[in-house]
């Protein structure tokens, strides 16, 4: 069973990069047709999906969010990362990340970040 951990900073300045890893267990990331995405819920808010590494690299993004999203990976330590820059406080979120292959979902427990000054 594919099992995913997000970390990074909790509190990010405005302006400012936020970077979270996500690490990935029971699993490989390269593993054929997995999708690897980045989705977050900002407070009182649905879900918003932001981006997607697939197995084989290629990303694609969430157009309201690609100017300022970046998803990368390295395969060495089984690890997927997101980048969002010039943040504010309307990036205040719970961020997750999430495995798809086919029928099958797996998600991280969340981690909150918060922009503020």
């Amino acid at each position: 069973q594919v099992q995913l951990q997000e970390s990074g900073p909790g509190l990010v300045k405005p302006s400012q990069t936020l970077s979270l890893t996500c690490t990935v267990s029971g699993g490989s990331i390269t593993t054929n047709y997995y999708a690897w995405s980045w989705i977050r819920q900002p407070p009182g808010k649905g879900l918003e999906w932001m981006g997607v590494i697939r197995y084989d690299g290629t990303t694609y993004y969430s157009p309201s969010l690609k100017s300022r999203t970046s998803i990368s990976r390295d395969t060495g330590k089984n690890q997927f990362s997101l980048q969002l820059s010039s943040v504010t406080p309307e990036d205040t979120a719970v961020y997750y990340c999430n495995a798809r292959l086919g029928g099958s979902n797996y998600w991280g427990q969340g981690t909150q970040v918060t922009v503020s000054s």
